[in-house]
């Protein structure tokens, strides 16, 4: 019977503690089970786009782009802008890419506000009216990737926002209102209500053995309150 006591006040005072919390971990899990990740994503709005592949014979050398660049790169790679044109992304230890146009010959990064509106059009599927573009220099819960990053945002119902690296020109994150709920939706789930990306809390330790332990006296109950044992003992 003591058993039954103390179970019957842990289940009781556990679940006002922690039932807030597993409220939560049923909303943000239902969210999660409804909304596919690939359109948290936003992965339905990114332009297919089929660029040609570069010449070789055509390309300069690493040699003969050294003398455009403040350092010895740790590599050079090769790719195509979203006009077409050939660019070189020139890597270095310690310090900011380097973006070539290889046409021009010269450096074009960091890239200006207009360059970041041009890519993010560019690799947005029928792409709408471009809201503001304003240059990210700190990382934040929604973006964690290379800074300094323009933050493009589209006039769209999704509230949709791209952000692309300023020092190489490429799509870091794509943004968009559905994602925001899915990322507050996370916090709360995982517990990390500042970064948005710890699953390995103190806080989530302690509700989960918390929500345990009112689930094990829980099931310590529920006999009793079926009226299971009781019918036993009157016979």
């Amino acid at each position: 019977m003591k058993l039954v006591v103390a179970s019957s006040w842990i289940h009781k005072w556990l679940a006002l503690i922690v039932g807030i919390q597993i409220l939560f971990w049923v909303i943000s899990g239902l969210f999660f089970a409804v909304y596919p990740i690939e359109r948290v994503r936003s992965e339905h709005r990114i332009a297919e786009r089929a660029a040609a592949p570069l010449d070789a014979a055509a390309l300069p050398s690493p040699a003969d782009i050294a003398p455009l660049l403040p350092a010895e790169p740790l590599r050079i790679t090769y790719e195509r802008g979203v006009r077409g044109e050939a660019l070189a992304l020139a890597e270095f230890e310690g310090r900011s890419p380097a973006l070539i146009d290889l046409a021009q010959r010269r450096v074009i990064s960091p890239l200006d506000e207009a360059a970041a509106r041009e890519i993010a059009s560019a690799y947005v599927a029928n792409a709408p009216a471009i809201r503001e573009a304003r240059l990210v220099t700190e990382a934040s819960p929604e973006y964690r990737g290379a800074l300094p990053a323009w933050r493009v945002s589209f006039a769209d119902r999704e509230g949709l926002a791209v952000y692309v690296a300023a020092d190489t020109g490429r799509v870091g994150a794509r943004r968009s209102d559905l994602w925001r709920v899915y990322d507050a939706l996370w916090a709360l789930h995982i517990m990390d209500w500042r970064d948005h990306e710890n699953f390995n809390t103190g806080w989530l330790i302690a509700a989960s053995v918390l929500a345990l332990i009112v689930t094990l006296a829980g099931f310590v109950l529920l006999p009793y309150r079926l009226g299971w044992l009781r019918g036993k003992r009157r016979t």
